[in-house]
């Protein structure tokens, strides 16, 4: 699951690309930076916003998602080795593993 700060951050990258993308298009049909200018950021500006919450909602949605058997187990720190040890041999007792 990600988080969303890094949500935000893909949105709005992406954005920006989409930005780059409509000036030029825009410029090349209007020839005018100033409506060029004001097209590109209200509509950006609602497409961020837009894009943010639709990745929110499928983020809460498992369909189509790979999910990791060991996903749920709550963890506080990382495994040192002699742990992950530990749990490998434990999951080949269990027949995870060969």
């Amino acid at each position: 699951m990600s988080t969303q700060k890094r949500s935000f951050v893909k949105a709005t990258t992406w954005r920006l690309v989409a930005i780059i993308v409509l000036a030029i298009v825009s410029y090349v049909v209007t020839g005018k930076w100033e409506e060029v200018t004001a097209i590109t950021l209200l509509y950006h500006s609602i497409q961020i916003a837009a894009y943010y919450f639709h990745e929110r909602v499928w983020e809460r949605i498992s369909w189509g998602k790979i999910h990791h058997p060991l996903a749920d187990i709550p963890v506080k720190q990382h495994l040192t080795p002699e742990d992950r040890e530990l749990v490998i041999a434990h999951l080949r007792e269990l027949g995870y593993l060969d």
